[in-house]
């Protein structure tokens, strides 16, 4: 699979709007690992190779066991692998991202709101929201992941 366009040269304001929104997130007071949590498993429901990649080494950056890693694509099976925050996230993010199908159920709304406050969730929602963007551009023009590129 080969690069169709490279998106941050062809509309560079673009690119540095959604760059934005990353660094609003990045200091919205969420915490990273939260976070990237939650991009990698919105990038798990998209078959996003290139944020995998990317959120994966991420994560093992900030000292995320492999084990846990592994196992966010199963959080609801992984026992307390997952604290009660993490699982909020991961099940608000799954909704979201498949917005289509559950149309983000009030059920789904007030468990989120059990373990965030609303701006936090406001938050997590606009995190959401980017790493679908990403995930749709990075598949739509066919970014190729990292460990791709090292073989």
């Amino acid at each position: 699979m080969s690069k169709r366009l490279d998106y941050n040269q062809v509309a560079p304001a673009g690119a540095k709007a959604l760059g934005g929104v990353y660094g609003y997130i990045l200091q919205s007071g969420l915490p990273g690992v939260l976070v990237d949590l939650v991009y990698l498993r919105i990038s798990q429901i998209n078959n996003c190779a290139y944020c995998l990649d990317m959120h994966t080494r991420d994560l093992l950056k900030k000292g995320q066991p492999i084990e846990k890693i592994a196992l966010v694509q199963a959080w609801r099976e992984a026992g307390n692998l997952f604290d009660a925050r993490e699982r909020a996230a991961l099940a608000w993010a799954e909704t979201v991202t498949r917005v289509a199908e559950t149309g983000v159920p009030d059920e789904a709304y007030e468990a989120a709101r059990a373990e965030f406050n609303e701006r936090e969730l406001t938050d997590l929602t606009i995190a959401i929201g980017l790493m679908n963007a990403y995930n749709r551009m990075a598949i739509s023009f066919r970014n190729t992941p990292q460990a791709a590129l090292e073989k």
